[in-house]
């Protein structure tokens, strides 16, 4: 099936224009993969805005707004037709936190709903639980977007950092693991009410904080979407801080990219110092 659109899906960490020779990197990394629609996560400062619409012309751009210091850009390549919002529900009552950005997107005379979120990042009991309102509130949004649709299923997708990193309380008794919390998820938006599915990855971890960190690396960054739509496939990846158990062979939806693409050790803290701690997510939807 033919491409509908392209999507990239990025946490760049702390983006906030003191270093131009990194917002190069990240600029022609963009150029590069030449994405229809591209999210920035974590962009603070009005410098690095105005970097990207100088060096991108070919963009239009977006950005959330609020108390918050870490920001949603989101841009769309000209030519396509599209509408921005901030979905403050999003913030789930705490005002420091990002709201949503929504983007309402028509290609070939169908409509998509895109939500780009970065939900709250902390292994507390608060933070679970503030994630778990945060996902409910996609699968609300999910409803609400189908009953405007005349009670059929919208072209709906979700994607981000979701920080999906379980919980830790006092000792390992009443963990969460990651991986709980994540399963919780896919049976929640699994729903027949809710009917979406998470794409699945080339490779699962997303971030890591480099060799010399105490946390081992992480499964963050997430894309969900409804069940009738479909998306290209690529490779999986054996990432280098994959066990020989973990890597399973075949495709996947979303291609992830970045440090785990790297040869050696000490060229993924390389990558990671020069762009982010995350890798980015890139996947393209296929024609309905």
């Amino acid at each position: 099936m033919s491409k509908a659109f392209s999507v990239l899906s990025w946490n760049i960490e702390h983006l906030k224009g003191k270093r131009p020779n990194r917002i190069a990197r990240i600029v022609n990394t963009l150029h590069r993969e030449d994405p229809d629609i591209f999210a920035l996560y974590e962009v603070e400062g009005k410098t690095v805005y105005q970097s990207l619409v100088t060096k991108m012309p070919n963009y239009t751009f977006h950005i959330t707004e609020g108390r918050q210091t870490q920001e949603i850009l989101v841009a769309v390549k000209s030519g396509l037709t599209a509408f921005f919002s901030q979905r403050v529900s999003f913030k789930s009552g705490n005002s420091w936190l990002r709201p949503g950005a929504l983007l309402s997107l028509r290609i070939n005379d169908n409509d998509y709903t895109l939500l780009f979120l970065h939900l709250k990042s902390l292994t507390k009991p608060i933070g679970l639980g503030i994630r778990d309102d945060q996902f409910e509130r996609i699968t609300k949004l999910k409803k609400k977007l189908d009953k405007a649709n005349n009670n059929k299923p919208a072209n709906f997708i979700a994607l981000g950092d979701f920080n999906t990193m379980g919980m830790n309380y006092r000792g390992t008794k009443h963990d969460i693991p990651a991986s709980a919390e994540l399963d919780k998820l896919d049976k929640d938006i699994a729903r027949k009410s809710v009917s979406m599915r998470r794409l699945s990855k080339s490779t699962q971890n997303t971030w890591s904080n480099g060799s010399g960190s105490r946390y081992a690396p992480s499964n963050l960054d997430h894309v969900i979407l409804s069940t009738h739509l479909t998306a290209s496939t690529w490779p999986n990846k054996r990432a280098l801080n994959q066990s020989q158990n973990s890597f399973v062979a075949g495709q996947s939806e979303v291609d992830v990219r970045g440090w785990v693409d790297q040869n050696s050790i000490a060229e993924q803290d390389s990558w990671i110092e020069q762009f982010s701690d995350h890798c980015y997510l890139y996947f393209e939807v296929t024609e309905i």
